[in-house]
């Protein structure tokens, strides 16, 4: 337990902070999860739709330091490919 009273304030901060980002990370999770289940599901146009909105998500992510730049990058670059790589319905 923190003594100080400056202590008490960090922790209460950090649990805030902590929730947050455990929020923000399973809303990440389930926009990239959506789309992949619309890929598999062939609606090639749904997951174009819905390809702006899992960059923002990223990108957002990258920004506020919830995952790091790269990975973000990575990420959006393997989803792209996977969209190009279906057949077109």
């Amino acid at each position: 337990m923190p003594n100080t009273r400056a202590a008490k304030r960090a922790l209460r901060q950090s649990e805030r902070k902590r929730v947050q980002n455990l929020r923000k990370k399973r809303e990440l999770a389930h926009v990239i999860k959506e789309y992949k289940k619309t890929i598999e599901g062939g609606d090639t146009k749904g997951a174009m739709d819905k390809l702006p909105e899992v960059y923002k998500k990223l990108d957002k992510a990258a920004k506020t330091h919830l995952i790091k730049k790269n990975r973000a990058n990575r990420l959006k670059s393997r989803l792209t490919k996977k969209l190009s790589t279906r057949p077109t319905s």
